[in-house]
């Protein structure tokens, strides 16, 4: 994806400041409500910039009222006219489909970049699915949620119920998926769902940028080997996640990016390391 594609953006704002992008779902008037559009350009959006090495963070909005109101009505329209085929084909093909609709916050998952959520407003139905995918989520005061999935005769289906009991206990999850409540940041924070609560939108995105330049601060290599690390022991046993540990630090761990940590804190200076490698091509 070039410079001129996401200049051309149907449902997403993408800026950069420095080494952080922001990524804006820009659908205000319709509650941010997710598109075809926005499942086609999130994951490749996502890609693109865990491709550029000058890219460290990623902070992830929603412009208007809300962050957004989940899926878009329009979209089930499309859902029920496929199931009114042959009850085998329409299966298979409804599996592909909510497959592809995964892949989409799974892409938020495993791209090296750290993924922080600023949440104003409504997060609804979709909306849990994608920030439970990201790596931080900060909230507004205002800012409401809901697994809303049920209240429409359906089980959630894009990541909410694989990932939430990964962060919150089950027992707060099942209530929440089972009756479809509304929740506050409040509770989201001491369920430690999200990180932090401030006033209002402006407050959460000018502390997620804060935090994500922080984050920019550190070496690449470590920020990457370090989500790999996290995510790999939340599916993984003590044992092998250990395993894994050692075996990517004798690969990666280098003298360069320990060096320059040790030295900017010896002299209290600001530590600067280098950028990750562009993806390598074959022939280049």
């Amino acid at each position: 994806m070039t410079e001129d594609t996401f200049a051309k953006l149907q449902f997403f704002e993408l800026t950069r400041d420095g080494a952080v992008a922001r990524l804006a779902m820009n659908r205000p008037d319709k509650a941010n409500g997710m598109t075809p559009a926005f499942w086609a350009e999130l994951p490749q959006v996502v890609a693109a910039l865990d491709a550029d090495p000058s890219v460290r963070a990623l902070v992830i909005c929603g412009n208007g009222k809300h962050f957004t109101g989940g899926m878009d009505l329009a979209n089930f329209q499309g859902i029920l006219s496929l199931i009114q085929n042959e009850p085998g084909r329409a299966a298979y093909a409804l599996r592909r489909l909510v497959l592809s609709l995964q892949d989409s916050f799974t892409a938020l998952e495993e791209c090296r970049l750290p993924v922080i959520a600023a949440i104003h407003g409504a997060c609804i139905g979709g909306g849990i699915d994608m920030i439970s995918a990201c790596d931080i989520r900060l909230a507004s005061q205002d800012a409401f949620f809901s697994i809303e999935e049920i209240n429409i005769g359906m089980a959630a289906d894009v990541g909410t119920l694989q990932r939430l009991p990964k962060l919150v206990a089950p027992g707060i999850v099942k209530e929440l998926a089972y009756t479809g409540r509304r929740f506050t940041a409040g509770e989201a924070q001491v369920w430690g769902f999200v990180n932090e609560v401030l006033a209002d939108r402006q407050a959460v995105e000018a502390r997620a940028m804060q935090l994500a330049h922080e984050i920019a601060a550190k070496s690449p290599l470590a920020i990457a080997g370090t989500k790999k690390a996290i995510d790999h022991a939340r599916d993984h046993s003590v044992r092998d996640s250990l395993e894994h540990m050692a075996t990517w630090n004798a690969g990666m761990l280098r003298p360069e990016d320990l060096t320059t940590a040790m030295q900017a804190k010896m002299t209290q200076k600001e530590a600067v390391f280098a950028d990750l490698l562009a993806d390598a091509a074959l022939g280049g």
